[in-house]
């Protein structure tokens, strides 16, 4: 009886021993096969998540496109000209420009205003093309010069520092193209403006004599008098 009951236990031993062998390879079955539709899946899975961020990304170019800049590769040059300017003083300037049309009753539905900041240089100087022999005389020890007048020789704007502050757009209006240009235009036209109504050319004119001045001395002309041409 002792005997029959020893080989129970070990048969029940045993029996318990595969139970969890079984168990344990079911479940590295079980872990394995997981791991392998989840490969699946993402690899599945992964060129759709590719072609959705290549739409994304063409969608994006879409709304907030890069312009492609082609120049044409024939150029034409019109004219070569030499020039002799003395560049004598710089203006660097800022307007505030507002462009707008259909302003009024209805401007709400139809108008469009911008409100466009714009920043500017002005060059003026003299052209040194009109000094000749027949401008200059000494007498008496004395170099009388008679200098050109100052004149307006660049007004640009600076298109990284202009920029549209504002936009006001009525509820039927998609804009008019020409709106910015025409605020552009005016912008350099003020900033020509402001530029002169500051006196930029009695300044240039000044800073020509000083240059002129010091130039003429360093040739041994002590005694150097400035005088204007007459237009």
């Amino acid at each position: 009886m002792t005997e029959k009951k020893s080989n129970l236990g070990k048969i029940f031993f045993f029996i318990a021993f595969l139970v969890v062998i079984i168990l344990a390879a079911g479940w590295m079955m079980l872990q394995s096969v997981t791991n392998s539709i989840d490969n699946t899946i993402s690899k599945a899975v992964s060129p759709l998540n590719q072609a959705n961020d290549a739409i994304s990304t063409q969608v994006a170019e879409i709304l907030h496109p890069t312009p492609t800049i082609i120049p044409d590769p024939i150029t034409i040059i019109h004219e070569v000209r030499a020039l002799a300017r003395l560049e004598t003083i710089q203006y660097s300037v800022e307007k505030v420009i507002t462009s707008e049309v259909n302003q009024g009753l209805f401007q709400s539905l139809f108008g469009d205003k911008i409100l466009f900041v714009a920043h500017g240089v002005v060059i003026a100087g003299i052209d040194l093309n009109q000094l000749n022999p027949d401008n200059m005389k000494m007498v008496n020890g004395v170099l009388t010069i008679e200098l050109p007048e100052a004149e307006i020789f660049i007004t640009s704007l600076d298109n990284q520092k202009s920029y549209v502050y504002d936009r006001d757009t009525g509820l039927f209006n998609k804009g008019y193209v020409e709106l910015e240009t025409a605020a552009r235009q005016a912008a350099e036209q003020e900033i020509y403006n402001a530029a002169i109504e500051d006196g930029i050319l009695d300044q240039a004119n000044q800073n020509a004599e000083v240059f002129m001045s010091g130039f003429f001395d360093s040739l041994g002309f002590e005694d150097v008098v400035f005088i204007r041409t007459e237009k």
